[in-house]
């Protein structure tokens, strides 16, 4: 892969579905869980080749956990792909917990795992909340990561998670404005912690309601094209509203756990690394400006605008982009 710096406009994929674009379907060669601490569970899979290069894939969120077509953008002949669940996430134990939840944590969790399953060096996949977490663990971690592709730009500042609050109204009026009448006039200056507030509540009378309205919001303004049987599908597993709408709040309320501007300034950390962006050109959940914001502080990064897609991975264009990045990095360093 070469250091040097491009800019690809992507053409539309929308011709093809979304199942001739991915890998087929396959079944892990080991699942297994991984106490991380005295509380949690981590849960994790290996996908493809035992002896490939290493490709470690960071879910979305904070909450969301991965999903049934994570390891469908590498070729499971060359890649040994490592899923695993963040702290309280879908299949981790416990369940929604926010205890000892945190950033930092997450990242720990990383490098435990890599050390569990005896890799020198990986590559670093992350998309959304996972870019974020990706970053992070690679400016922690560097010496242990190849490159990275990282999706749906997302760098944990105010103004990014506040879009999700605030700004998506602009393009989602009548989306926005549902998710912000299911509150009381009274509370409706402060979605956060309003919606936190019944989010951590332990009555599911309390917290499911506001889960679903959430999630709602979110998967509505995820695609570039509306698909209400994709959105019907998510807001029939409770597991995946509630992790992703109570996790994602309490990260919200908690400023993500980070410094200002934290990952920009250990950027230098990383920056040697070769790395693949890929974003949504009409993303209303994490702006193309972020993602072009830190392809211009990252010399020898290439970014992908997909013309025809918005924030989600499922959608044709960009699962596209993802599968020619991840061949881009074919015998691109040592296991």
């Amino acid at each position: 892969m070469k250091n040097s710096s491009s800019l690809t406009i992507s053409r539309p994929a929308y011709i093809l579905t979304l199942e001739e674009i991915l890998f087929p379907s396959i079944q892990p060669y080991q699942e297994d869980y991984l106490e991380v601490t005295a509380l949690h569970q981590l849960w994790y899979a290996q996908y493809g080749n035992p002896r490939g290069i290493p490709i470690v894939v960071i879910h979305g969120g904070p909450g969301f956990g991965c999903s049934p077509n994570d390891m469908r953008y590498f070729d499971p002949s060359y890649f040994r792909i490592i899923l695993f669940d963040q702290r309280g996430a879908k299949r981790s134990k416990p369940f929604g917990e926010l205890r000892k939840n945190t950033t930092q944590y997450l990242i720990e969790d990383i490098e435990t795992l890599r050390i569990h399953l005896g890799i020198k060096k990986w590559l670093v996949f992350g998309g959304s909340w996972g870019s974020a977490l990706a970053m992070l663990y690679g400016e922690t971690h560097p010496k242990f990561c190849l490159g990275f592709i990282l999706r749906g730009i997302f760098l944990g500042r105010k103004h990014e998670y506040e879009q999700v609050w605030y700004g998506m109204k602009d393009t989602f009026p009548e989306v926005w404005d549902e998710v912000q009448k299911f509150l009381p006039v009274s509370e409706r200056k402060d979605l956060i912690g309003a919606y936190y507030k019944r989010l951590i509540d332990p009555n599911p009378k309390i917290h499911m309601p506001a889960a679903r309205a959430f999630t709602k919001y979110d998967f509505s303004c995820a695609l570039l094209r509306s698909d209400p049987s994709f959105l019907n599908k998510i807001l029939e597993d409770e597991t995946t509203v509630l992790g992703l709408a109570r996790t994602f709040t309490y990260y919200c309320k908690k400023k993500f756990f980070l410094k200002k501007d934290e990952l920009i300034k250990n950027l230098p950390r990383i920056r040697h690394l070769p790395s693949i962006i890929v974003h949504g050109r009409y993303d209303t959940i994490c702006r193309a400006s972020v993602a072009y914001e830190l392809y211009q502080k990252w010399p020898g990064s290439k970014l992908v605008f997909v013309q025809d897609a918005g924030h989600s991975a499922l959608e044709p264009g960009i699962a596209k982009a993802l599968i020619e990045a991840a061949e881009t990095f074919k015998c691109y360093g040592s296991k």
